[in-house]
């Protein structure tokens, strides 16, 4: 008796220090959202032969960002992609350098068609007032096809959620 007891008292003191961590874990996670425009700054593409359509994509794009705080930054996006007739999937490495050169990297995964991406991030290094940063991001964004104009161009919504270590 004494040892079912035991059991539920230790189970009980289990739950409420998850819920207590947990819930500290979440106070100090922060949102950051922001916009880009990006455009193809270097391609390299080659056509796969096993079926109709099917290339493989060495991509890097720049962006201008705009926060919803009012700071902006510059992205560059190097992404490898594996398209069958414009759809498919790709993965990309994301790094936002702001004004006072602090960076944020990401490393994002998704899925291209139809003229839009969604993908979901980790972000894997924060330079300066973002040394130590953890946290993930989610996306969406619409792209525009090359044309006689210039290359692709992109225009996408982003919210980073993170922490940041305690100073």
């Amino acid at each position: 008796m004494a040892t079912k007891k035991s059991t539920w008292v230790l189970f009980g003191i289990l739950v409420i220090s998850a819920w207590v961590l947990g819930s500290a874990i979440q106070a100090g996670a922060e949102t950051l959202n922001y916009k880009f425009y990006s455009w193809v700054k270097k391609a390299e593409t080659v056509a796969i032969a096993d079926a109709e359509g099917h290339i493989v994509n060495l991509t890097v794009r720049e962006a201008f960002v705009v926060f919803e705080n009012g700071e902006l930054g510059i992205g560059t996006y190097v992404s490898t992609s594996d398209f069958t007739k414009g759809a498919g999937p790709f993965m990309q490495y994301a790094t936002i350098t702001f004004a006072d050169r602090s960076t944020i990297i990401r490393k994002d995964q998704g899925t291209f068609g139809g003229g839009a991406s969604t993908y979901t991030s980790e972000i894997i290094k924060g330079t300066g007032r973002f040394e130590g940063i953890k946290g993930t991001s989610s996306s969406t964004g619409k792209n525009f096809p090359a044309s006689k104009e210039g290359p692709s161009r992109a225009f996408t919504d982003l919210t980073l959620t993170y922490t940041l270590p305690t100073k």
